[in-house]
């Protein structure tokens, strides 16, 4: 099976920008000294997940719960779980899973998810 692509990982438009390279619409902004800080090698030809998995990283580095907890205006925080060996396929494959849960905290004035109100 193929590899996702950036645009199926993290939407329409996605696309991998080259140094000095413009874009003809604003948003959001990684540098790859991001996220070669914590660990993703060859940029250019890394696939979507382990950009979505550098991120990932990133972002459990950066939102702890500790500062979640010092903060009363900090509404996310990032954390480590447990790590489950399960098999896959039918061949019954062992696949190592490791979890990072995001953790986000308002006011309750609704019920819906909604990342305006973060």
């Amino acid at each position: 099976m193929a590899e996702l692509t950036l645009s199926e990982v993290f939407g329409t438009g996605s696309t991998k920008v080259a140094s000095g390279e413009t874009v003809s619409e604003s948003g959001l902004f990684i540098p790859d000294s991001v996220l070669s800080a914590v660990g993703l090698d060859s940029l250019s030809t890394a696939t979507a997940d382990a950009h979505a998995t550098a991120i990932l990283l990133v972002l459990e580095s950066n939102l702890t719960q500790e500062a979640f907890d010092a903060d009363i205006d900090k509404s996310i925080y990032a954390e480590r779980c447990f790590t489950q060996f399960i098999s896959r396929g039918t061949e019954r494959t062992p696949y190592r899973f490791d979890f990072i849960t995001f953790n986000i905290a308002k006011l309750d004035f609704g019920a819906i998810l909604n990342p305006n109100d973060y």
